[in-house]
């Protein structure tokens, strides 16, 4: 899409044009979808987490200044909300029990041992990383599963690439010991 079109939908969408946000949301739902799926338990809390983002973003619009591509303020957008909705849920989610919502098959059919396998090594990567702190488990999600760049997760965050560096290292540090508590395993 040419980027005149986009900052035609924000023109338009800010003199309160639905029609033109309604495009923008389009745009973006997919990108701001997998990034709210990284934080979010089930199909129901990323619908909510997806539509909590969009709003942001419609009250926000006026604050978007053109200085950066759309698409990095949306994705911060999105970022902060996750990551406001972690510390809001924190208690919540600690007491829940993870439950995947992928269908599996039957243990015969490869393809459902495959999802199967699938599933428990995502509920493992989850249930370790609500051991860390929020800021350490967004630099974790950001850098290790939506494989920004240390740069990006840093203009992301607003934090310095120093501090992403540092936080992430020892973020990955912390995952390795909760690791080794809750399975019993060292790895040297």
């Amino acid at each position: 899409m040419p980027e005149d079109d986009e900052n035609e939908w924000i023109q338009a969408s800010l003199r309160g044009d639905d029609a033109a946000f309604a495009r923008l949301a389009v745009r973006y739902r997919g990108r701001v979808s997998a990034m709210v799926g990284r934080f979010a338990r089930g199909a129901h809390e990323r619908e909510d987490l997806e539509q909590e983002v969009f709003i942001r973003v419609w009250r926000g619009l006026g604050r978007y200044r053109g200085d950066a591509p759309f698409e990095h303020w949306i994705m911060r957008v999105a970022i902060r909300t996750c990551y406001d909705h972690l510390r809001r849920h924190r208690q919540r989610r600690d007491l829940e029990v993870l439950v995947e919502e992928l269908p599996i098959r039957s243990a015969a059919d490869a393809e459902g041992d495959a999802i199967r396998r699938q599933r428990e090594a995502w509920e493992v990567v989850q249930r370790l990383l609500e051991h860390l702190p929020e800021k350490d488990r967004l630099v974790v999600t950001l850098i290790d599963l939506e494989q920004k760049s240390v740069k990006e997760t840093a203009a992301l965050t607003g934090w310095s690439e120093a501090n992403v560096k540092v936080r992430a290292f020892r973020a990955r540090q912390r995952l390795r010991e909760w690791h080794d508590r809750l399975f019993g395993e060292t790895r040297r």
